[in-house]
């Protein structure tokens, strides 16, 4: 109830790994485990276009609108859309970049470790050519195999890759010790300074637990040194772990299962999940309880983040890539509506020695919200940030208006389309919250929002949609 906790506070998300795992699985005709769906995630692995911020000194917009749930006749959703500033190739930094490759024995098969040579020459045709590479691997043992190589030596680099073959046990907290010492050798404070571990996450031999790789990773972050996760295959892949650590590393977590999904994390994609524009960004709405009963906010479960969260600037959070975009979704209940998702308590209030005075404070106080504009107010969104070589954050602020409705057809259409991918997560997950919503419902929803797909991810979704159909007939 917003009365007793009307403050929703949470981390920005811009991860996909759940995605291409959802999609592997139903591309082997199985529904994914409920616990593998992450619905910020299905959300997120699609691009929107939301307003576009004109300067990366303020790097990014937010963009709220009102709609209908088409999960409640009752209800509304209240959707926040964030755009980060795009930076342009000839204007963006030189990245040393280490990669940390897993080639143990468990990366032999042809989706793991060939699929990771691939993928990284892919992303060598996006490099600029003072930009560096090292490779650092790991098995048994840990060991660098390319020293600091500008992007112009190509066929060097390329090389390198070429002579790697799987073997072993994996070393995993060896190698990352290793890739640090190295990203550190050659810091450059002008640069991108980053770390891209490819692995199957089967860590099962070096550093003592979980706790010290995290640990390591987080001090390693403020130093400006940050990691990101391409998780390849599947059968061994600990997925919880490589979030961990790329949530605690200030990098993107995002799972390879082939190479069109390398292309579009590598290529299509590769600004945003190199250069970061903000980091420790922060979300929090705080609900009107004069206009809202209750909300809901549709997924971001391990993204959560307590309420004195917000204003400490020494609590980490989530990092923006240049031409992300974040989507978050509440499902809200307006307050002139009788049923409502949660029964009031009992004992929420004490009564008052004297009732009329209750009865004229109350209304002094309906009155001071009409007065002040606020009874015409959802809520207030906040967003923390912080800039990428700053350790102070900024402050931006933005009213959800009960009539924030106003879109042209190509904004409706991203609406539509990110509730019909929330629906589908929502739907995998168990389905508690769609009401009578069923694949064919979402599938329509999504054909008739698809809009502009000039690399075909909405269409290969509606397909998704559909193999869950015959998954779970």
């Amino acid at each position: 109830m917003v009365q007793q906790e009307p403050v929703s506070t949470f981390s920005a998300d811009v991860d996909t790994a759940s995605y291409s795992l959802v999609r592997s699985q139903l591309l082997r005709g199985f529904l994914p485990a409920p616990n593998a769906v992450r619905t910020e995630e299905m959300i997120n692995y699609f691009s929107y276009d939301y307003p576009i911020p004109d300067s990366k000194s303020a790097p990014f917009k937010a963009s709220i609108s009102v709609l209908d749930s088409p999960w409640s006749e009752s209800k509304k959703l209240v959707h926040i859309g964030i755009k980060g500033y795009n930076i342009k190739p000839e204007k963006a930094p030189d990245s040393n970049l280490v990669f940390l490759l897993d080639v143990s024995g468990s990366m032999g098969d042809a989706n793991k470790l060939p699929l990771v040579k691939q993928s990284i020459a892919l992303l060598l045709g996006k490099l600029k050519p003072t930009d560096k590479v090292s490779i650092v691997v790991y098995a048994g043992a840990a060991g660098v195999v390319l020293e600091p190589t500008e992007a112009q030596y190509k066929s060097k680099i390329l090389a390198a890759l070429q002579r790697l073959n799987a073997g072993g046990s994996t070393a995993g907290g060896a190698g990352i010790e290793l890739a640090y010492q190295l990203a550190e050798q050659n810091f450059n404070a002008d640069a991108v300074n980053r770390i891209i571990l490819a692995t199957d996450g089967d860590f099962n031999v070096g550093q003592k637990s979980n706790e010290a790789l995290k640990t390591l990773v987080e001090r390693k972050r403020d130093n400006g040194v940050f990691l990101s996760i391409l998780g390849f295959g599947r059968n061994n892949y600990q997925d919880d772990m490589m979030q961990t650590l790329a949530q605690n590393g200030n990098g993107v977590a995002a799972y390879i299962d082939s190479i069109s999904e390398a292309k579009k994390v590598l290529v299509d994609q590769a600004s945003s999940t190199l250069f970061t524009i903000a980091k420790d960004v922060k979300l929090q709405v705080e609900f009107n309880p004069t206009t809202v009963s209750d909300y809901r906010l549709v997924g971001y479960e391990t993204r959560h983040l307590n309420r004195e969260d917000f204003n400490n600037d020494k609590v980490d959070a989530g990092d923006i890539g240049a031409g992300h975009t974040v989507t978050a979704i509440y499902e809200i209940t307006p307050s002139n509506v009788s049923h409502t998702s949660i029964e009031p308590l009992r004992y929420a209030a004490k009564p008052s020695k004297d009732a009329s005075k209750d009865t004229t404070r109350s209304t002094e106080r309906d009155d001071a919200n009409n007065k002040s504009g606020k009874a015409t107010e959802y809520g207030f969104l906040k967003i923390r940030y912080k800039l990428p070589k700053q350790s102070v954050s900024k402050l931006i602020e933005q009213p959800i208006l009960i009539t924030q409705d106003k879109r042209n057809p190509t904004e409706r259409s991203d609406l539509n389309f990110s509730v019909a991918a929330a629906s589908f997560a929502q739907y995998l997950k168990g389905g508690k919250y769609i009401g009578k919503m069923t694949l064919s419902d979402i599938t329509d929803m999504a054909k008739a929002s698809k809009g502009n797909d000039s690399y075909g991810y909405r269409s290969e979704f509606i397909r998704l949609i559909e193999l869950a159909e015959i998954a779970n007939p």
